[in-house]
């Protein structure tokens, strides 16, 4: 009797507190992530091992990321890193598509190949009672890839429906015209394989691609998991990839790329009823000092429902359905973008308005509260990333494809937190507003043209 009445007492005493509820409960700073245990070697043919003992799952993650990627690929054969990273799970000399994907089946876990603008990784999971067989199909097909015609052709037929479907939305038009413009001469304008480089795809390419750019001394092997002790692991590295015989490879092909100024380009799509809209930039790489200020202020401006371009944009101006920023960085630059799709008939106010939200991030700074909100959401969808062994695997190869140090991850929370608005505002004059911006509409010139020449002078093009 007396405990239940202790409890009234103490339940009338929290009730008669006063709740402000107009505030946001206070939110702690987000903890920095740390790594775990990292080490790492290079084998005699100068492949880079990274060993991270990962032990909160009996899974191993393996990625083995060669410093080449899209960037690579021949002027005439757009694409080809990306076929070509399809390509290397398909058949070995010993192994077909099908054993490959049985094997890797069989030990719970899976093996493909993708490309990116500074990387081919290949990425392979599994149990870790099968760390052996995971390395052992790993390295036969990085080394042994056979390119069977059949699936050669299987490529090219997919490659051909994707680029048509792609072809179809008006935002990959844009993309791509974006990209050419903002990079110039460099690989990074290659934004997509055409339909002229899928054709030329074959056997023979795929092959000359390999054997030029996938070396033991272009690249590194990251294996995370319950690993054994580490000179047992570097053993068990050497057995499958230490007969690797490394080659010269040469340097990865670069270009000038322009400096920003304002041009306004019009992709013409005769029966649109409404114009994509992307407007972008050169922007800095991650080791740059503007690149957390800019991080942050790509959210405040267009990352999510609490942002700037779509509480004004969407909710106050009804222009839009969506209206977001993107701020994406490789190992040699980085592309800052502002997206909406809007209706014909707004097309003019609407990029107005973009174009002072844009402007806002350089001409004042950012509230405390939108600074504080920022910070809190980054770092708390940073540390998810963590969350399982893949997600750490991939933002390690992200590091190595970079040229960051695994560290690199354990300062970015802290490194967000120490954002101040000075910096912010500094970053979006430099990189956000100014009048240097690219802008591309995607839509029916007809109807939008006239409206779009308010602007500027402005340079039409037929969508393809």
């Amino acid at each position: 009797m007396m405990r239940f009445a202790i409890l009234l007492l103490a339940a009338a005493a929290l009730g008669a507190q006063t709740i402000d509820r107009t505030k946001e409960p206070a939110t702690p700073p987000v903890p920095d992530f740390k790594l775990p245990p990292i080490s790492e070697t290079r084998l005699s043919n100068g492949l880079h091992v990274v060993l991270v003992e990962d032990a909160r799952f009996p899974l191993v993650s393996a990625r083995l990321n060669f410093h080449a990627g899209t960037r690579c690929d021949p002027p005439d054969l757009p694409g080809l890193a990306t076929s070509t990273a399809a390509l290397l799970v398909e058949g070995t000399r010993t192994r077909t598509s099908r054993q490959i994907a049985e094997t890797m089946d069989s030990i719970g876990g899976s093996i493909h190949g993708l490309a990116g603008g500074d990387a081919v990784t290949l990425s392979a999971d599994a149990l870790a009672e099968h760390l052996d067989q995971l390395l052992d199909v790993l390295s036969d097909v990085a080394r042994n890839a056979s390119f069977p015609d059949d699936e050669v052709q299987l490529r090219k037929q997919q490659a051909r429906q994707m680029l048509a479907q792609r072809r179809s939305q008006p935002a990959f038009l844009a993309e791509e015209t974006l990209y050419r413009t903002v990079f110039g001469s460099h690989p990074y304008a290659r934004y997509s394989a055409t339909a002229e480089s899928i054709a030329k795809l074959d056997r023979q390419a795929a092959v000359a691609y390999r054997d030029r750019w996938l070396a033991p001394n272009n690249a590194t092997l990251i294996v995370l998991g319950p690993l054994p002790r580490r000179d047992a692991m570097v053993k068990t590295v050497e057995k499958y990839f230490g007969g690797w015989e490394r080659k010269e490879v040469p340097a990865a092909p670069g270009g000038e790329i322009p400096a920003p100024r304002r041009q306004i380009l019009l992709v013409d799509r005769p029966g649109s009823v409404q114009a994509d809209i992307h407007v972008g930039r050169l922007a800095p790489v991650r080791s740059a000092p503007e690149y957390y200020p800019l991080m942050v202020g790509s959210l405040i401006l267009g990352g999510g429902t609490s942002s700037r371009m779509f509480q004004v944009i969407r909710e106050k101006q009804g222009f839009a359905y969506d209206a977001h920023s993107e701020y994406e960085t490789r190992r040699e630059a980085g592309i800052m973008k502002a997206v909406t799709q809007v209706r014909n008939e707004v097309l003019e106010p609407a990029l107005r308005s973009l174009l002072e939200q844009l402007d806002l991030m350089g001409a004042a700074p950012v509230t405390a509260t939108e600074l504080s909100a920022a910070k809190n959401r980054i770092g708390g969808l940073y540390l998810i990333r963590f969350e399982t062994q893949e997600g750490l695997a991939t933002n390690l190869a992200a590091m190595d494809t970079l040229g960051l140090p695994a560290d690199f991850l354990e300062k970015a929370n802290r490194n967000v937190r120490n954002v101040e608005p000075d910096q912010l505002q500094a970053a979006g004059k430099r990189y956000v507003g100014g009048g240097d911006s690219t802008i591309v509409v995607v839509g029916d010139a007809a109807k939008i043209g006239e409206a779009l020449k308010k602007f500027g002078e402005v340079t039409i093009t037929k969508a393809e």
